[in-house]
């Protein structure tokens, strides 16, 4: 999947992923797509609900290989 700008949050946990997405996101226009790579399992559910809550849009999230796996959100700014 595309993305414009890339925020890596490896090694942070509950709830750094989502607060620093929280600052990124800001310094995107609307329109743009921001990738936060984490190794947090917990962002497969804290992504969307934070995109529900601020009206960002969640385009996908993509799991790669074994123990630890990464995910890969993309959020797509809205306003």
């Amino acid at each position: 999947m595309h993305s414009d700008v890339k925020l890596d949050t490896l090694g942070y946990f509950c709830p750094m992923p989502i607060i620093m997405t929280s600052k990124k996101i800001k310094e995107l226009v609307p329109g743009q797509v921001l990738e936060v790579i984490s190794d947090d399992e917990g962002i497969k559910k804290d992504m969307p609900a934070w995109c529900q809550t601020t009206g960002h849009e969640m385009l996908g999230l993509e799991e790669e290989g074994a123990a630890p796996r990464v995910y890969k959100a993309y959020v797509k700014k809205t306003r």
